[in-house]
């Protein structure tokens, strides 16, 4: 049984505040409608991550044989990758129920506290965001997960009284997109720490498979491989393509989704062969056609293209730093020879003899 705590707001505030793209990989309300009937139930059924499967695998039945709770998971990487369908797996394996909620809800250790008491045994807390809970609960965690138990202190000087309230052994399972984030303190807690890494286009091509037999929509293997190739590797994107090009073969080609079908709709969405959709390629041309291609610091970037700096550095910048068509340098963000041939560009001089960044071209110059 899966509960959540908070609203829909609760789940991330900054993916709120972003402009609302189709290739957002942050959580979108959209999303809900969209994932939940596509989320896998078991390890058979989820595709891909197949390090991270195995292991957890491992551990779970290890764990289920000697009868005890599952070592504290964190699980860390790129957002939409599926750490929520994995925390849900996992309390689907070990038979136990699942609480869902985020580091920004939890705003005071009274709500920690009342999470952690209304747990049964063995029962997994997944904590989406967990590097945003705020100190003073990330505080009362720390003996929670190493000796299950909470230490609360209630009244004020003289009144003041401590209290020892023991836990039902549970397994917190940790999500987040910014690892480095973490306190320390918090990181070593967790006795399993998994990455995990961006689907390839084979896999993702399987994962549009499924959801299309899922939501009743006959596709094209092809089709499925188009889409997963625009899909930045990843699961969330690809899910939401599917149902905008669903849409165009609605009404171009009965219902079908063929190769054919999928080009024309991603064309039309403006995403072209490697993800990159209007906003990259906007964000690239204004480096190379106002500061020669870098460097270039990230407020003045965004005052330029009129984005916001936190949609750049969360949104645009590690997807083109993941395909090598951006370099951050200690001056600020510079364009690579690929991003020049990519757009249809002549590649500078520079560029061409050293293969790297404006930057460490200049870097080199007397």
């Amino acid at each position: 049984m899966i509960r959540k705590s908070g609203g829909e707001a609760d789940w991330d505030e900054e993916t709120l505040d972003l402009e609302n793209r189709i290739m957002e990989t942050g959580y979108t309300p959209e999303d809900q409608e969209v994932e939940n009937p596509l989320r896998p139930r078991t390890f058979s059924e989820y595709i891909g991550q197949d390090k991270v499967k195995e292991n957890l695998q491992i551990f779970i039945e290890a764990a289920k044989s000697r009868k005890e709770s599952l070592d504290h998971v964190l699980l860390y990487g790129p957002p939409g990758l599926g750490k929520t369908t994995l925390a849900g797996i996992v309390a689907n394996e070990l038979g136990v129920n699942l609480r869902i909620t985020s580091g920004p809800a939890v705003e005071k250790p009274g709500d920690l506290a009342a999470l952690l008491t209304n747990l049964s045994p063995g029962d997994v807390l997944f904590i989406d965001e967990v590097h945003r809970l705020p100190r003073t609960v990330e505080e009362i965690l720390y003996p929670a997960m190493e000796d299950f138990a909470l230490d609360i202190i209630t009244g004020k000087g003289q009144m003041a009284a401590s209290y020892h309230l023991p836990l039902p052994h549970f397994t917190l399972v940790g999500a987040t997109t910014r690892a480095g984030q973490l306190s320390a303190p918090l990181r070593d807690r967790f006795g399993v720490v998994l990455r995990l890494e961006l689907y390839d286009p084979r896999e993702l091509s399987k994962i549009v498979m499924r959801s299309a037999r899922i939501l009743g929509i006959e596709m094209e293997a092809d089709a499925a491989l188009e889409i997963a190739s625009r899909s930045r590797g990843t699961p969330r994107i690809a899910n939401r393509l599917l149902k905008r090009v669903r849409d165009f073969a609605q009404v171009m080609s009965e219902g079908v989704v063929t190769l054919q079908t999928a080009r024309i709709a991603l064309d039309r969405l403006e995403i072209d062969e490697l993800g990159l959709d209007q906003s990259d390629r906007r964000m690239l041309s204004a480096m190379i056609k106002h500061y020669g291609g870098g460097p270039v610091g990230l407020e003045t970037l965004a005052a330029a293209i009129g984005e916001e700096a936190v949609t750049i550095e969360d949104v645009n910048e590690p997807y083109l730093m993941q395909i090598g068509f951006l370099t951050r340098t200690p001056r600020g963000r510079c364009v690579t020879a690929s991003a020049y041939l990519h757009l249809g560009l002549p590649v500078p001089g520079r560029l061409r003899e050293d293969g790297g960044s404006p930057e460490q071209i200049r870097w080199e110059e007397p």
